[in-house]
């Protein structure tokens, strides 16, 4: 049976700016939202900065845009950065999240790499797998992505029962 692929929404991206007076004021911006969004939090100086980072909470990623003579303040909040999100990007985005090995979803709540609740990552692969095994099935009733043509050119490994 063929599946058409599934068609995705789509939403707008948006990038937030504030500074952190009002971020402060407003612990409600820190929820995290599901989507393209970025907040950016202008700090006054880097002891500013370094105290907002102190009461962040978890988050799936952290960014750092900056340039080699920032390094000696990035080097102190990526300390934090590091106990508080599972990805930190430098000068780039967080990419769109996949199953794959190049993915993580670690990191404090709500990240998880728990192969129970992640959708992200490789350990996602645990969390949707059922493992089936056919034997001496007939090509003509294995399901198609498993026949011997292999007409969905589907990566297989068999094992030979002797």
């Amino acid at each position: 049976m063929h599946h058409p692929r599934p068609r995705f929404f789509r939403v707008t991206s948006a990038l937030f700016v504030t500074d952190s007076d009002a971020w402060r004021a407003n612990p409600q911006w820190e929820e995290e939202i599901f989507g393209p969004q970025s907040m950016v939090v202008m700090c006054k100086d880097v002891d500013d900065m370094l105290a907002i980072s102190e009461t962040l909470t978890g988050s799936l990623t952290a960014t750092l845009h900056t340039q080699e003579a920032d390094y000696p303040a990035a080097k102190q909040l990526l300390a934090r950065l590091e106990e508080m999100a599972g990805r930190v990007i430098f000068n780039g985005w967080p990419t769109g999240v996949e199953v794959s090995y190049a993915m993580v979803h670690g990191g404090p709540y709500p990240a998880s790499t728990s192969a129970a609740s992640s959708s992200v990552g490789a350990s996602a692969i645990e969390r949707w797998l059922r493992p089936v095994a056919y034997q001496a099935l007939p090509d003509a009733l294995l399901p198609e992505a498993l026949r011997s043509g292999n007409p969905l050119s589907v990566p297989q490994n068999f094992d030979a029962l002797g």
